[in-house]
């Protein structure tokens, strides 16, 4: 699946066609999901925290194995045509204790592939303000995020999916990276899934939005559904997509009531029958049924 020379709006869509996902205790992750997003779509993935976001993130990627015939990304299943072309940068990624050690940057964009695509690590380097000086041990969280993303982006990619990966970057160096990603569905045709809390400089960003609440998608549409594309501030100090996005979490809370009653499964993200964080964990049979 390659798509580097597409044109915008050519390139991989994403179609969902009743997804439902079971964790391996039996507990039911996602709920009949179907979704159509089109090839060079940037798509915002909002709910709160436990929505399914992550999980679903991650059978998109093919890194979990979602039931036959209820994904196809550019018309084919990821988990069996395999990766190329998909990127997925999420919790497990930006955790790789290699980047805390004494390093040097261009060592490290060297080895995924930096020599390989010089131009696109030099632009990836000035737009995300990275000092090649430095090293991995003795930078703040924010530059090691930035040297993180750069790392994981240097590979051209048709579809990007992005789990929350921006929280430690500075608003500057967040509006470039965001200004970047535009650049990149409008130029190529490549396609963008974003789950994200934060809404700084977004305004006018997304294509589409959906809404995850307990596993299942609320609702989902292009930006022009929800008359949130041109921004105004209220007194609350949000945008009208912050508004939109406030309205929905707020809806979702009194929906849920207090997570001690929920009894579901949606606390089950990041875990696996090894205990907690068990990215990785996953085989073949995790999720058939």
């Amino acid at each position: 699946m390659s798509n580097q020379d597409s044109p915008a709006g050519t390139g991989p869509d994403i179609n969902v066609t009743g997804l439902s996902y079971k964790f391996q205790d039996g507990s039911l992750g996602l709920r009949d999901i179907s979704l159509e997003l089109p090839g060079g779509s940037r798509t915002l993935l909002i709910g709160a925290n436990g929505a399914g976001k992550t999980t679903l993130l991650r059978l998109l990627s093919g890194k979990r194995l979602a039931p036959a015939q209820t994904i196809r990304i550019a018309g084919v299943d990821p988990f069996s045509a395999g990766l190329e072309g998909v990127t997925y940068l999420g919790l497990e990624w930006v955790l790789n204790p290699i980047v805390r050690t004494d390093i040097a940057v261009p060592i490290l964009l060297d080895s995924v592939g930096g020599s390989y695509y010089p131009d696109r690590r030099d632009e990836l380097v000035r737009i995300l303000d990275i000092d090649l000086r430095w090293r991995m041990h003795a930078v703040s969280d924010g530059e090691r995020r930035r040297v993180q993303l750069a790392m994981g982006l240097i590979r051209p990619w048709d579809i990007l999916l992005l789990d929350e990966i921006t929280v430690d970057l500075d608003l500057l160096s967040r509006s470039n990276f965001l200004g970047w990603l535009r650049g990149e569905t409008e130029r190529r045709g490549a396609t963008i899934v974003y789950a994200t809390h934060i809404l700084d400089n977004l305004v006018g960003w997304p294509t589409h939005l959906v809404h995850m609440h307990l596993g299942r998608v609320k609702e989902w549409g292009a930006m022009a559904k929800y008359d949130a594309e041109t921004d105004s501030y209220n007194r609350s100090g949000n945008s009208r997509l912050g508004e939109l996005v406030l309205k929905w979490l707020k809806e979702d809370l009194a929906e849920r009531g207090p997570r001690n009653r929920l009894g579901t499964g949606e606390d089950k993200t990041y875990e696996s029958l090894e205990g907690l964080g068990g990215y990785g964990q996953e085989t073949k049979d995790d999720g058939k049924e």
